[in-house]
Order: C-alpha cells, then sequence, then structure tokens
C-alpha cells in the first residue's frame, strides 16, 4: 500500500537518517522522499510502499508519530489516496 509520511518541526541533525532507518527496520520501501529547510523549520515527505511491513497500518503510524515524539519532530503517516484527496480539495 502507497502511504506518506510527513516530518516537520525544528530543525536538526539526524532527522533524515533517523526516519528513514525507522522506516527500513519494519520493511517499509521509501519510493520518493523531499525535504526542505525554511529559516530553522525542517520539512520533509515521503511516499512509501508499506505492503512488505509485518505491522499493521495503524500500528505503524503509532509508532512513527512516538518515534516524532522521541525526536522531537512531529511525524505522521497516512494513506496516498487520502493524502492526495486532502490536496485537491
Amino acid at each position: 500500500m502507497r502511504a506518506v509520511v510527513t516530518v516537520t518541526g525544528s530543525d536538526r541533525r539526524g532527522v533524515v537518517a533517523k526516519v528513514s532507518n525507522f522506516l527500513f527496520e519494519r520493511n517499509v520501501n521509501i519510493e520518493d522522499i523531499s525535504q526542505t529547510i525554511l529559516g530553522d523549520q525542517f520539512a520533509m515527505i515521503m511516499m512509501v510502499d508499506t505492503s512488505e511491513s509485518k505491522i499493521e497500518f495503524s500500528a505503524l503510524a503509532e509508532e512513527l508519530e512516538a518515534k516524532g515524539k522521541e525526536i522531537g519532530m512531529t511525524v505522521r503517516l497516512q494513506h496516498a489516496a487520502i493524502f492526495d484527496a486532502m490536496h485537491n480539495v
């Protein structure tokens, strides 16, 4: 299943590595990634494929949110179709 991971917050070292390693450990494939820094704010969007992950989508979303808190960022996981619909209104 295709999904979108968004990561936002104050810029700090290692965010890309921590989030991508977290996904790798759960067999989530990163298909595309975009990141930028606006002033001191970090923003990243990843298009991912969760079809090989053994973790339920909702549990993965909760784990990502917890990982975000651990690293001082906001991390969200959404189904790609929901993300697309929200941004096409």
